[in-house]
This record gives C-alpha cells, sequence and structure tokens, in this order.
C-alpha cells in the first residue's frame, strides 16, 4: 500500500465492478465492521431481463444493511447500495439516490460512470471511488472524473483481477492514487472510515 497517513476525510465510497465482480466484493466487504459509518454505492454489472438478489445475499453475509437503491432514497451512513437491473443509479445533489433510464453505456444500464460521474459531482474531493475486476471499460471515465474532482481513485490491481480489462482500462486513461489487491482496498476502507469517525 502506498501509506495511509495522507489519505483524505472522505464522506462516501463508490465502487464498480463486472465480471468476476462477486467474489470481488464479498472478499472487500465482509471484513467490514458492524457500525461502519461510510455509505458504500455499488454498481455491478447484471442481467437486465432478471432480478437482482444481490441486495439479499450481502445482506446475509455483511455486517452492514445491504439494499436494492430505490429512486428517491436518501443515502444513509454505513448502508451498502446497489444498483438495480436495467437502471443508470446517480446520485443528487441533495445526497439521495436517483434511477434512470437513459441508453446503455459500454453497453450496460446500469453503469459505472454513471455512478462515478453523478458522486464526484455531489462529493467532490470527500469521495473515494474504487474500480475492480470486469470485462469492459465501464468505470474508466468515471474514475479519471472523480480524480479531477479531486476524490481519492483506487484501482484493483490487474494482475489480481479475474477479467484485467475493466482496471486495466482506468490505468490506461489516468493514473489512479493507489494500484492494490482486494485485501490492500479492504485496510483502506477500514482507515478511511477511522478518519471519517
Amino acid at each position: 500500500m502506498n501509506g495511509v497517513v495522507d489519505l483524505p476525510r472522505v464522506e462516501a465510497i463508490v465502487i464498480g465492478a463486472s465480471a468476476g465482480g462477486v467474489e470481488a466484493l464479498i472478499k472487500l466487504l465482509e471484513p467490514l465492521r458492524s457500525g461502519f459509518v461510510l455509505p458504500i454505492i455499488i454498481v455491478l454489472h447484471l442481467p437486465e431481463e432478471r432480478r437482482s438478489l444481490l441486495a439479499e445475499v450481502f445482506a446475509r453475509r455483511l455486517n452492514l444493511p445491504a439494499k436494492e437503491a430505490n429512486d428517491k432514497q436518501h443515502i444513509e451512513a454505513g448502508t451498502v447500495y446497489f444498483a438495480s437491473p436495467g437502471y443508470h443509479l446517480s446520485v443528487e445533489q441533495d445526497r439521495s439516490l436517483s434511477l434512470s433510464l437513459e441508453d446503455r453505456l459500454h453497453y450496460s444500464r446500469p453503469s459505472i460512470d454513471y455512478l462515478f460521474e453523478s458522486a464526484a459531482d455531489v462529493y467532490g474531493k470527500t469521495l473515494a471511488a474504487v474500480l475492480l475486476t470486469g470485462a469492459n471499460h465501464d468505470g474508466a471515465r468515471g474514475l479519471a472524473q472523480v480524480k479531477r474532482h479531486g476524490g481519492l481513485t483506487i484501482v484493483q490491481d490487474p494482475e489480481e483481477a479475474q477479467v484485467a480489462t475493466m482496471p486495466q482500462a482506468a490505468l490506461n486513461i489516468q493514473q489512479p492514487d493507489h494500484v492494490l489487491n482486494i485485501n490492500g482496498i479492504g485496510r483502506m476502507l477500514v482507515e478511511l472510515e477511522r478518519i471519517a469517525c
């Protein structure tokens, strides 16, 4: 890890993943303690035609409440939100969640770029964005937008990722603040929460 002494104080974490993402998210989120205060908002690419069980699966495995995001839902501390299949998920200026049906981006709806870019506009330098394993380029542009707004950018090491395309696409655009394996990202999330308390 590049050292945690200079980590910023953040108010929210956004995470994007695609192929291999369920396993990566379990490894990343299961160790987080009960009472973790930062909200975590996640886009994981899913087939649009079937109902997602992610929130139910993760609610049973995590020490934190996990929910499928609803339109106009206020973002609560210490809660994990999953994007619904078939809808883009954005963060509004009043720090609520918004679902929309704009065109697919990188063949995906929800798109990681939509979430990252909207969250960057709202949270600015108090946002941490994490891009994990995946098989397309979604999230690379959004991560660069987070960095332009002064937010913290973290990419899973492509050599560890189950599918390296997505993290490598982010590295091809811009050097993130940290390139880490899943365990290293997990330690960083714990440290970010410690600083936020």
